[in-house]
């Protein structure tokens, strides 16, 4: 599944909302260095979607805050 993820960095708290079909928003209590952001990400929407981290691949936009990310299925 490939889903389309807007990513707010140093957020207070953690979180992931779905905004459309395949739109989500991921506040993400990382900062957006050195890939701190994505591995935080990684992780929001592994445990979201029952998968391991390594299972979640960012597509495109890894340096920006709009990103396709695909979730390969469980199995």
């Amino acid at each position: 599944m490939e889903i389309t993820v807007r990513v707010v960095p140093n957020a207070k708290s953690p979180s992931l909302e779905r905004i459309g079909e395949r739109e989500y928003r991921a506040r993400v209590d990382a900062p957006a260095l050195e890939g701190r952001a994505n591995m935080r990400l990684a992780e929001l929407l592994a445990e979201h979607f029952g998968v391991r981290k390594s299972d979640i691949l960012i597509l495109r936009g890894s340096k920006g805050r709009t990103k396709l990310v695909r979730i390969l299925s469980k199995g």
